[in-house]
Order: C-alpha cells, then sequence, then structure tokens
C-alpha cells in the first residue's frame, strides 16, 4: 500500500490536537524511525501539555526492550520493523504511562537498511487505546529519508483520529 499525503503537516497536527481536547484524552508515542517528530508535532503546539503524557524515543532494539518492554524473541524472529514489535511497543507505551492512547512507529526510513523484503520505505504502525485490542499495519512510502520519516509522522497521526472516532 502506497500512501500520499493529501494535506499539510500543521492540519494533521490540528486536528489531532483538536480530537485529544474535545475527548479528554492524552497520547503518548513510541517513535523508532521518526525519533520524536511526532512528540515535537504535538508539543509545538500551545496547550499541548493537556494532550500529550509522554514520548518514547527507541531507537535502538535495546531501548524497545529497556523502555516499552519489547520481547527479545520478537525482535530476532520478526524484526524490529514489524507489526509484532508495534504491537508490543504501544502496549508498554501505554503500561509505562497514563496516556489514554498510544501510538508506535517503527520502520526503514533509508537510504539504506532495505531488503527485498523490507525495503526502505517500510514503515510498521501501532496504535491502541487505553482497555482496547492493539491495532497495527504496515506501509511502504515512496521517497528519500525526510519524505518517509514526513509520512510516516502524517500517517501515524492520522490513525489516531480514526481510533478516536472508532475505526
Amino acid at each position: 500500500m502506497v500512501f500520499k499525503r493529501v494535506h499539510s503537516m500543521t492540519d494533521i497536527i490540528d486536528k489531532v490536537s483538536k480530537k485529544l481536547h474535545e475527548n479528554n484524552l492524552s497520547l503518548v508515542s513510541a517513535e523508532s524511525c521518526t525519533g520524536g517528530w511526532v512528540a515535537k508535532q504535538i508539543t509545538d503546539l500551545a496547550g499541548s501539555s493537556a494532550i500529550f503524557e509522554r514520548g518514547f524515543v527507541t531507537y535502538s532494539n535495546r531501548a524497545k526492550e529497556e523502555m516499552l518492554g519489547v520481547s527479545g524473541k520478537t525482535l530476532e524472529q520478526y524484526g524490529a520493523v514489524s507489526e509484532a514489535v508495534v504491537i508490543q511497543m504501544v502496549e508498554g507505551a501505554l503500561a509505562n504511562s497514563y496516556a489514554d492512547i498510544a501510538l508506535s512507529i517503527s520502520g526503514i526510513a533509508g537510504p539504506s537498511g532495505g531488503s527485498k523484503e523490507k525495503p526502505v520505505g517500510t514503515v510498521c504502525f501501532g496504535w491502541m487505546r487505553r482497555g482496547s485490542k492493539a491495532l497495527a499495519t504496515t506501509v511502504l512510502f515512496k521517497g528519500d529519508r525526510d519524505q518517509v520519516r514526513r509520512q510516516s509522522v502524517d500517517y501515524a497521526l492520522n490513525g489516531v483520529i480514526k481510533l478516536i472516532n472508532g475505526h
């Protein structure tokens, strides 16, 4: 699946902020390839302390294990860029925060690091609302490192809106 951005990053940040405020919800992020970009975008907004609980930047596998409780066996079996890992990341983010909603991102932004099975641009996402089951998906983005990361932030935040809306 290839995702194309059809709106500006500011639009999606504003929409997520509004949805979280309206529903009195807070967000936690667990990010790998985006390096905290979701957290930065949310916290750029005034009043974000009411909707953003914390962010985990877990770039290394060790960080994923230590900070989020991702299983070493899962990392070994499926790799860091996998739906199994982003599910454990999102579960760990909620378990280690007071947030209502979590998102997780792990991918291959490039320019190197890809393989035939997981080419550059492959990004896995997880979302979870406290008390519900985690959701995950994988998307293949086109573009350079910056474009893959931007699209990943956008896609992750769109997923938050869908989760709040019950989709």
